[in-house]
């Protein structure tokens, strides 16, 4: 899978992916544009909902929708998360209370086990950059 992110002008960039996927990326506070730290908030997100789907769904009903609502800790003026904060909300009221602790145990167990994006940022993965020198 290719990846990359190009500059398409001051403080605004575009992410591709092979497969013709776009998402625009730039600092704080830039229109119609995500921030890496949103984007690293929303893949954790994401992940998450991709990987507790099929558990909800089999449960829940086929046709459940749900949402995942991402939030993260930051210290003022920091250049780095301290926590990201990750909850579901899904309407449960056909299951009892038994069932939904049943629930929220497998997709709490799936993710640990499953979610690419949570278990990397969990391990602490090293980054790396290469750069032209000549």
């Amino acid at each position: 899978m290719s990846l990359e992110v190009q500059r398409e002008g001051t403080h605004r960039f575009v992410g591709r992916n092979d497969r013709g996927a776009e998402v625009k990326l730039g600092r704080a506070g830039a229109e119609s544009a995500f921030t890496p730290a949103e984007l690293l908030q929303i893949a954790t997100a994401g992940c998450s909902a991709v990987t507790a789907e099929e558990l909800i769904t089999r449960r829940v009903g086929e046709d459940s929708t749900f949402r995942v609502s991402v939030s993260a800790d930051r210290r003022e003026g920091a250049s780095e998360l301290d926590a990201v904060h990750v909850a579901f909300d899904v309407d449960l009221s056909t299951l009892d209370s038994a069932k939904r602790e049943a629930l929220a145990t497998a997709v709490d167990r799936a993710i640990d086990r499953l979610c690419t994006v949570r278990r990397t940022l969990t391990k602490g993965t090293p980054v790396t950059e290469s750069f032209p020198t000549e």
